[in-house]
């Protein structure tokens, strides 16, 4: 599994719906799932976070690809660099035809491995809708421990997890 870094252009390009475009930008076929209303509203949030800040490039969400057949399989990422306390929240999504082969926790395994990589990380982070049963699922076995809950405006209440690291 790989992961691909989205520039901006590209993800204007996925909010405008052209797939050919984000497609040749981001050098993988990009599937009907990217330009999704949920996609849109993670292209967008991160289009901001990047033209208010273009130094958090690098954290955020990516396309991430399964090799060798090189098929774009979701997206997945950091909600930006760690914070002023080292916690850095992760994120993730599989294309549903996708689901149930080990993506999620390939990405979600990924993703720790980079937190672990970074000196500024301390603690991971994961938000997680109670009744998503599947990544509360995922997430067992990686060492998060259920720290409190809060509303979210997009996604409603959503249990915090975390994990030092």
């Amino acid at each position: 599994m790989r992961f691909v870094e989205l520039s901006s252009t590209t993800m204007v390009a996925l909010l405008k719906g052209d797939l050919a475009q984000a497609s040749a930008e981001a050098g993988v076929a990009l599937t009907e799932y990217f330009v999704t209303d949920p996609a849109k509203w993670v292209w967008q949030y991160r289009v901001n976070q990047l033209t208010s800040d273009p130094g958090c490039a690098g954290w955020l969400t990516q396309i991430v690809v399964a090799e060798p057949a090189g098929a774009a399989v979701g997206y997945a990422g950091f909600h930006g660099p760690p914070d002023e306390a080292g916690m850095v929240e992760l994120g993730y999504s599989v294309i549903p035809v996708h689901r149930r082969q080990g993506y999620a926790r390939a990405m979600l395994s990924a993703l720790v491995r980079r937190a672990v990589a970074e000196a500024r990380v301390r603690t991971v982070r994961v938000t997680i809708s109670p009744d998503n049963t599947a990544s509360l699922a995922t997430i067992s076995g990686f060492g998060f421990v259920e720290v409190g809950e809060q509303w979210d405006e997009e996604d409603g209440l959503e249990l915090i997890f975390e994990a030092p690291v």
